[in-house]
């Protein structure tokens, strides 16, 4: 998507700083590594055109300076670099990024003074070592890893901070021979280990709530994370199949009466979603809710209307 012609002339190794960006010299000194713009771009894919186009026209990074006036980039710099490409691959604008990030972003100050180091170094070692055990195929040592993950984090960390940004680049990275092989196995591996897990819990539940994809817009692995998210909160839940008819989710719902009905989308939402939103919740029985990417997107279009938004890191699920 990005051409990777590099313009600026800057220091070729990484730099290490005292101080994380941003902070003041009353804060507690810690040292930070920090890489020239040239570095970025060959780690992000993004040219340093564009980086310097995010940066001066519409704030979405603001990296540091050397005294010579060269860009230096954090590590927490980089991500936002990613999740900015991540947010335009799914077809937002790249004018409506920073609103985005404003929302899903609370924690940027904590991380600018807890090193993202710190915060990210036992994550990174758990994705190494699920890594490890990927590239070889062994499902026996993959169990053995995950299980220990769950030993040692709540829910929520678990996928969102460790698996799923693993499944992610896994899935992005098609580069070399055997990759897709790799994604495919721990695709069907996480896949497997989250379905036991709700129907573990589905039994032991008191309402239903049914979970469902909007067509074409999110992978299994997607929905079935949101339902597990969901299972926490006293739901049993009953996953529809990927590919199910929207118009007929008005006649499904009649038949399984349930709480509510979870509609997940990780694309930008058409201009018509909100529309066909508010005509199906007027036909239901239950409540509505929209969750994933999609929802943060469309929480200002959907604002005072029946339809509920759960964001797109499962943190609105105890509304349902």
């Amino acid at each position: 998507m990005y051409s990777n012609i590099y313009m600026d002339v800057d220091l070729k190794m990484p730099v290490l700083t005292d101080r994380a960006p941003g902070l003041t010299s009353g804060t507690s000194l810690i040292r930070e590594e920090l890489f020239p713009i040239r570095e970025v771009a060959r780690m992000t894919g993004v040219n340093p055109v564009t980086l310097r186009a995010w940066e001066r026209r519409y704030g979405l990074i603001q990296p540091s300076r050397t005294e010579s006036g060269h860009r230096l980039y954090s590590m927490i710099d980089i991500e936002r670099v990613r999740s900015i490409l991540g947010w335009i691959e799914r077809g937002v604008a790249v004018s409506k990024v920073g609103k985005i990030l404003a929302k899903t972003e609370p924690l940027q100050v904590l991380e600018r003074i807890i090193p993202d180091e710190f915060v990210q170094a036992d994550y990174g070692q758990w994705q190494q070592q699920v890594n490890a055990a990927v590239s070889v195929f062994d499902e026996v040592q993959l169990e053995h890893i995950y299980g220990q993950i769950f030993s040692s984090y709540p829910l929520m960390v678990v996928f969102q901070d460790i698996l799923i940004p693993i499944w992610k680049l896994l899935l992005h990275r098609h580069d070399a021979f055997g990759q897709i092989s790799e994604w495919l196995f721990l695709d069907g591996f996480l896949r497997s280990r989250v379905l036991q897990r709700l129907l573990l819990v589905r039994v032991m539940q008191p309402r239903r709530v049914i979970v469902c994809a909007l067509a074409d817009q999110c992978r299994e692995l997607e929905v079935l994370v949101t339902a597990l998210y969901l299972s926490s909160i006293d739901s049993a839940i009953q996953l529809l199949a990927i590919g199910q008819p929207f118009d007929e989710l008005i006649l499904v719902c009649e038949k399984i009466k349930p709480s509510a009905l979870v509609l997940i989308s990780n694309h930008a939402p058409a201009a018509e979603l909100p529309r066909r939103l508010n005509r199906l919740a007027m036909g239901l029985d239950c409540q509505l809710f929209l969750a994933g990417d999609a929802s943060d997107l469309a929480q200002e279009s959907l604002a005072g209307s029946s339809v509920g938004c759960l964001g797109n890191e499962g943190g609105g699920c105890a509304s349902v």
